[in-house]
């Protein structure tokens, strides 16, 4: 869906305007920008069953409608991308509490057109200076789940407030003052926002483990643990409060004074050791992206901590040897390359990767064409590879559900691709008294102990070991693609694990499949993470193609679906975008 910049003045337009606005898109009372250009742009062709959003000077992509137009209207005022990215990540704290946060971190792609100047910035969480190796550990020595995701053991200290603060200060337009990039989220939390259906399915699915903490169900449950109903407005008091201390005092507003200490009560509260001394030692980090080619495409990703960008670089050197474009988009011959790819791939992810703040990860040797043509040799087109039969190989000669994305490109093509999170839907479910913050729960992403997998079944080693200080490993994926030096695409996704196959996907969507942006974020997906020894698929498969997988080798379950993309393609003077179907609630906008 699309709404022009016109149906959205301020984002301190009274709630029911929005809606109206929405109410008459969706009943044909504004045109959908993405089906009237169409025809006269190269952006999808009347054979296309799915049709991008279209725009000529700046677009939004995210998974919350009031956070998109709040977004788009930072860009209609003056902002940039990097503006717009902030004010909309603070909104979707408001609007999308299950994922957006204050409390959380992630990572974020930033590409500045002028400079040609491509940065990440890592705003992970940190654990805190107590935390140590056998933390998770129960009595008997095995990983203890309780402790790793539901106490206060599992709460890292927060990066997003610093990690915007740092993205303004870098590279903001100085159009707009730090306060006006965070006053339409107070003023969202302080008037209340409409409860959508999927706010109130998300409270209501998880109330047993929200309602464990009083601080968190007086915000989000009437009396009795009752879920605010479809329509009703959820107003947001405390976290108003704590946001106007953000916009008045910056960072130090939330990780100094009465926020950090109450934070820090909280966690010692639950049981865990962070402190006020922790809070006030977090600093973002900013780093070298991580590169590689593709058919003659430049992919820019997030480095470690992050696994995804090594990863996605690493499995598309390996793919790269195959005619994915001959096979055919999810035919039985790519998918059982993708899934040979990612088996190694994800293995490889259990030994190498970690924090290079503590470890030395072989991003290079990884991301190496020359290792991917050794890997590539391992791969039997006729059969696949037991998992037990592939452990993680050596790059080393070779070295030289939740979270939630968007994706902004403005007027000057300055673009941005953010992930954030605070791991598990409502993080670890406590809210820190008074402040309105729900904290993570981003520690269960260490490995507790080493070859023991994760909440999402992912092994990991001593490069991710606990120790304080320490930043857990992800596979948050934003990602930026270029073409002949200039912008193309810009993506990313949530879902865990999945989310370096989900972004992979969108690429070889769009490169090899020849689909428009919204087709690539439609078609049906595949995942394989080397254990389990299985390839996950959507619904919407051929039997035939299962069929032939299984005669490969594979076996093939359908599960729920993966991902919710976000993601704006450049094409010719245009700018194409699409919001995931799989998630409600997600708005594609553009002026």
């Amino acid at each position: 869906m699309s709404l022009r910049k016109t149906d959205w003045k301020d984002p301190m337009t009274p709630l029911k305007q929005f809606r109206a606005a929405l109410s008459a898109l969706l009943l044909g009372g504004f045109a959908a920008v993405g089906a009237a250009s169409a025809q006269e742009t190269p952006v999808s062709s009347p054979t296309d069953r799915f049709h991008p959003v279209v725009a000529p000077n700046g677009m939004v992509a995210s998974q919350e409608a009031v956070a998109t137009m709040v977004g788009l209207d930072i860009l209609e005022r003056g902002g940039n991308a990097v503006d717009a990215a902030i004010a909309t990540g603070f909104a979707m704290a408001v609007t999308l509490p299950r994922a957006g946060n204050l409390g959380g971190g992630g990572f974020m792609m930033i590409h500045m057109a002028e400079s040609r100047l491509s940065d990440a910035l890592d705003y992970r969480e940190k654990a805190p200076a107590a935390a140590h190796r056998d933390m998770f550990l129960g009595e008997d020595g095995e990983p203890d789940n309780q402790k790793s995701r539901f106490s206060g053991l599992a709460i890292g200290v927060p990066g997003t407030v610093a990690g915007f603060e740092a993205a303004y200060e870098r590279h903001g337009s100085g159009e707009l003052t730090w306060a006006q990039l965070v006053a339409p989220a107070i003023e969202l939390a302080e008037n209340g926002i409409e409860v959508t259906p999927d706010l109130s399915s998300s409270l209501a699915s998880r109330a047993e483990r929200l309602g464990k903490d009083p601080a968190t169900a007086e915000i989000f449950y009437k009396p009795g643990l009752r879920p605010y109903s479809p329509g009703e407005t959820l107003r947001q008091t405390d976290l108003a409060r704590t946001l106007r201390l953000i916009a008045e005092k910056g960072s130090a507003g939330f990780y100094e004074g009465d926020v950090a200490r109450k934070i820090a009560d909280k966690v010692q509260e639950a049981g865990g050791g962070m402190t006020v001394e922790d809070l006030a030692d977090y600093s973002p980090v900013w780093r070298q992206p991580v590169a590689g080619s593709y058919r003659g495409h430049e992919i820019v990703s997030m480095p470690p901590p992050s696994s995804g960008g090594a990863h996605i670089v690493q499995i598309l050197n390996i793919l790269e040897a195959y005619p994915l474009r001959e096979f055919g988009a999810n035919s039985a011959d790519a998918i059982h390359v993708m899934a040979e790819a990612g088996r190694r791939a994800y293995a490889d992810r259990s030994k190498y990767l970690g924090d290079p703040d503590f470890a030395d990860i072989p991003v290079d040797g990884i991301t190496s064409p020359y290792y991917a043509a050794e890997l590539v040799r391992g791969i039997d087109r006729t059969m696949a590879t037991a998992s037990t039969a592939v452990s993680p190989g050596n790059p080393l000669p070779y070295e030289s559900d939740e979270t939630t994305h968007f994706s902004i490109v403005d007027r000057d093509g300055n673009a941005v691709s953010n992930t954030y999170t605070l791991n598990f839907l409502y993080g670890v479910g406590l809210t820190a008294d008074g402040t309105g913050v729900l904290l993570n729960n981003e520690l269960d992403d260490f490995s507790a102990k080493p070859g023991s997998p994760n909440a999402y079944g992912l092994i990991g080693g001593t490069a991710n070991a606990v120790e304080g200080g320490k930043r857990p490993l992800s596979s948050m994926s934003p990602t930026l693609v270029f073409r002949d030096g200039e912008l193309l695409l810009v993506t990313g996704s949530p879902g865990g694990s999945r989310i370096i196959t989900t972004t992979l996907q969108i690429i070889l969507n769009v490169i090899d499949h020849g689909m428009n942006i919204a087709e690539a974020t439609a078609a049906p997906r595949v995942h394989h993470q080397w254990h389990p020894d299985e390839i996950r698929i959507e619904e919407g498969l051929s039997p035939d193609t299962i069929r032939r997988l299984e005669e490969l080798g594979h076996k093939v379950v359908v599960k729920n679906t993966m991902g919710s993309t976000q993601s704006i393609m450049k094409v010719g003077d245009m700018l194409a975008g699409a919001s995931d179907p799989r998630r409600r609630g997600s708005l594609t906008a553009g002026h």
